[in-house]
């Protein structure tokens, strides 16, 4: 037993620290057996845009940006981003080496010392959030933060339900759950979940309606600025404004989850800044170590911390915070705001929409429309068999993309911030030829 399990985890450490395998299918193989036998067989079949171009072996090995090569060799163009995470692009220089730097001298925190860059971190997104929200709170992910904000928003207002979005994604952890727009995530864990009402996404006066028949109030109405696995929805312009006055009118909190749209993902260093909103508590997440060290957190107004900082254990956890993941993330800050990317996205957002709206104008069969701002963005087609399709086309093509979390009908281009111009241009390029391809197919 002994001499086996040290050849597993030897053969697993030369993966690690050694280079390419000499035989790439037997290695690929060999993942995907382990995956079959001990992660879960699904997953094999759920990767649509592998499977429908017939490929069910494809393991990713390295990348670098908006690159990535498999174990074969095979590079992608990177349109999907890690759902979100590669806002400076795989292994950007900066945020690898302020975590090599950190993990040389101390990686984890002792949890009772006071580590120095959580309270840098605290102050760097202090000063990007809107006004007034100072205080933060570091987690692991962006789910978790959408639990210490609920969690908060009760201890705040003494109440145990919520209003959220029909669509709405929060998160698969059981209290984030709750607020989940989509049954088949919810249905299996009902009712072991918290109370919620939901509201069409971009209607006010419904948001509105609901607020003033709840008795008692919900402790808060949690809604993404702009909806990210529905489809990238924006909603109205005046929404978000109309929806902050409602909860003011309501004594209600208001909480935007920026999981997907934080630190410049749709052409705004938070997503509530196209429309000058400013939340009681913001969550935050993917993008938030620039795509190196996973880190999630919340952040909030003073006044609200205030029944945290009586017991500020009450909620806490054994990573939140750590100092390899604050290095990540004050790195990933500094450039995002050196090299304005927010400012990036935004113009590179417009040539994406714009050609993709004059590819839905050629094929109006197949492409219904292009959604979004910034770098967040869906084309939405007609089926969800063409949008498999397309998402096939452009793997066989060698460009990474994949559906939402709602429906493959809506296809995401989410791709780094930092994205050459080049590719760019070839990966709509490639995006035309594939919707020649399958359009030639429907037509026949």
């Amino acid at each position: 037993m002994r001499d086996d399990l040290l050849r597993l985890t030897n053969d697993a450490l030369a993966t690690v620290f050694g280079g390419v395998p000499a035989d790439p299918q037997a290695f690929a193989d060999g993942v995907v057996d382990r995956f079959a036998t001990h992660v879960n067989h699904g997953i094999l079949n759920a990767r649509k845009s592998v499977t429908e171009a017939g490929d069910h072996v494809s393991v990713e090995w390295d990348g670098e940006g908006s690159l990535i090569r498999d174990v074969h060799g095979r590079e992608f163009i990177d349109l999907l981003g890690g759902y979100g995470v590669y806002t400076l692009g795989i292994r950007h220089p900066e945020v690898i080496a302020a975590v090599h730097a950190q993990l040389a001298r101390s990686p984890l925190h002792t949890q009772e010392l006071l580590d120095p860059l959580r309270g840098y971190f605290a102050e760097v997104l202090a000063a990007l959030a809107p006004a007034g929200l100072t205080r933060a709170f570091f987690c692991n992910s962006g789910a978790e933060a959408v639990e210490a904000a609920m969690k908060l928003a009760m201890w705040a207002t003494g109440r145990h339900t919520f209003v959220a979005a029909e669509n709405a994604f929060h998160g698969k952890t059981l209290g984030a759950l709750s607020l989940m727009g989509k049954e088949r995530f919810r249905g299996p864990f009902e009712p072991a979940l918290i109370d919620c009402e939901r509201v069409p996404f971009g209607d006010a006066a419904a948001l509105t309606a609901v607020l003033e028949c709840m008795d008692p109030k919900p402790a808060a109405v949690v809604l993404e600025p702009i909806q990210g696995e529905a489809g990238a929805v924006v909603p109205p312009d005046g929404y978000l404004a109309a929806v902050r006055a409602a909860c003011d009118d309501h004594g209600v909190l208001f909480v935007a989850d920026e999981v997907q749209t934080c630190l410049g993902r749709t052409g705004a260093m938070f997503g509530v800044d196209h429309w000058g909103v400013v939340p009681d508590i913001v969550t935050l997440g993917k993008g938030l170590g620039g795509g190196v060290v996973p880190i999630g957190a919340v952040l909030s107004t003073p006044a609200l911390w205030q029944v945290w900082e009586a017991d500020p254990f009450i909620h806490s956890n054994t990573f939140g915070g750590n100092p390899l993941a604050c290095a990540a993330g004050i790195a990933a800050a500094h450039v995002t705001v050196r090299d304005d990317l927010p400012g990036r996205a935004l113009k590179v957002g417009e040539r994406y929409a714009d050609t993709v709206g004059e590819l839905a104008a050629a094929y109006p069969e197949l492409l219904e429309a292009v959604t979004g701002r910034g770098l967040l963005q869906a084309m939405h087609f007609a089926t969800n068999e063409i949008g498999y399709e397309v998402a096939a086309g452009l793997f066989r093509r060698n460009v990474l993309v994949a559906g939402t979390t709602a429906n493959a009908r809506a296809i995401r281009i989410e791709p780094a911030l930092t994205i050459p111009d080049e590719l760019v241009d070839e990966s709509l390029n490639r995006l035309a030829d594939t919707l020649r391809e399958v359009a030639g197919k429907e037509r026949a």
